[in-house]
């Protein structure tokens, strides 16, 4: 059995860390946390720690090209 490392693509892990969120979408922590404050990027708590799901960096990903068309 392998274990996923972080250098895993989006369909691999179930739940990601925010250091991953920030590798995937190239963007700083600060960053990452203002948007899951703003509700525009969704996460769980899995104990103490915040995970985010892969469809939910799919969903940004598509509510950020949404919003690029509509500029």
């Amino acid at each position: 059995m392998t274990v996923p490392t972080t250098e895993a693509p989006l369909n691999d892990l179930e739940l990601y860390r925010v250091t991953d969120a920030m590798r995937l979408l190239k963007l700083s922590r600060t960053v990452i946390y203002q948007q899951l404050r703003a509700g525009r990027l969704r996460s769980v708590h899995e104990g103490r720690a915040r995970r985010i799901p892969p469809s939910a960096i799919r969903d940004y990903i598509a509510l950020l090209e949404r919003e690029a068309q509509a500029a």
